[in-house]
């Protein structure tokens, strides 16, 4: 694959999820990049502004297997991952794969489900695999997990741990529209945009794009200005718990995407500025003393750290 087609296979992806996705260019762009990135979306917002909307639109977009999750309270890691079976025919075990194994997962208001369920997507996330019963099991490829949750309702949830946390490459938020694309959303609310979307690239294609992102030119001066960024999240006085190494890779790889996605072959100090935010925010334990505590809290300290971080020219 050379540049100018796997920039307008990107451009065909983009299209297509502005079909659905009306008015968010840049949570568009964040989203194909932390799919590029071989990255996990975590999407926290109120009810009703298109997180889901933006799980089913990727998934659409591309020919590829898709499943909805819905976690609740009394969720297993079984009905997640699947389970082993007597097969009295073969008289032997079978292990029957749970929703877990698609291409595309919606976990939706993934903070519902009790830790002992939301610990069983950990290895899904980090490795690419299920162990069950000392077997394990690859997932597809491409994979990407897309989870929401609601930042205001907190009866009945479970708070997600760091460990998890850590594994979202990035954390978005969708907002409210403008009025503009909002009375576009009232008229078209009678028509199911889904019906027209068809898909605008393969999984083969993704893979495809997935290995040339990670072949854009990231120089020493900016792996420097990544590290200046995740130290100074370790050294400020109001942060507990600062950006781990997994982090500095994900933005890392999220910077190289986000270059493919601009037209590039190159990162900028810029890619790198723009992605703190949603890489690195989430991630954060504020101290005692804090203002606030959440991405809330996180967003403010990585702003403010980006303030006086000398960017490289």
């Amino acid at each position: 694959m050379h540049f100018k087609e796997a920039y307008a296979r990107i451009a065909a992806l983009r299209a297509n999820l502005g079909k659905v996705i009306r008015g968010k260019p840049g949570i568009i762009d964040l989203a194909i990049t932390a799919l590029l990135a071989r990255g996990h979306l975590l999407i926290e917002d109120v009810p009703g502004v298109g997180k889901t909307t933006l799980a089913h639109g990727i998934a659409r977009s591309i020919n590829c297997s898709f499943q909805r999750i819905q976690f609740t309270s009394d969720l297993l890691p079984s009905d997640v991952i699947g389970v082993t079976v007597y097969n009295q025919s073969a008289h032997a075990f079978e292990f029957k794969p749970g929703p877990l194994f698609a291409n595309i997962i919606l976990a939706d208001e993934i903070n519902r489900a009790t830790p002992k369920t939301q610990s069983a997507l950990l290895e899904a996330m980090n490795d690419r695999q299920v162990s069950v019963d000392k077997t394990t099991y690859p997932l597809p490829r491409p994979f990407m997990l897309l989870a929401t949750q609601n930042p205001l309702e907190f009866a009945g949830t479970f708070p997600l741990p760091e460990s998890q946390l850590d594994r979202f490459t990035m954390c978005i938020k969708m907002g409210y529209p403008d009025e503009e694309h909002e009375r576009e959303i009232i008229q078209s609310s009678a028509h199911d945009a889904f019906e027209d979307l068809s898909p605008a690239l393969t999984t083969e294609e993704v893979d495809g794009l997935q290995r040339f992102a990670s072949t854009v030119r990231v120089d020493e001066d900016l792996v420097t200005y990544i590290l200046a960024i995740a130290n100074a999240t370790r050294e400020h006085k109001s942060i507990k718990l600062g950006v781990s190494p997994r982090a500095t890779v994900a933005i890392y790889r999220a910077a190289q995407a986000k270059a493919l996605i601009s037209g590039r072959d190159y990162c900028i100090p810029d890619d790198i500025k723009r992605l703190s935010t949603p890489v690195f925010a989430h991630r954060l334990i504020t101290t005692e003393h804090a203002l606030d505590s959440g991405t809330g809290s996180g967003t403010a300290l990585i702003e403010d750290i980006l303030s006086y971080i000398k960017v490289p020219v």
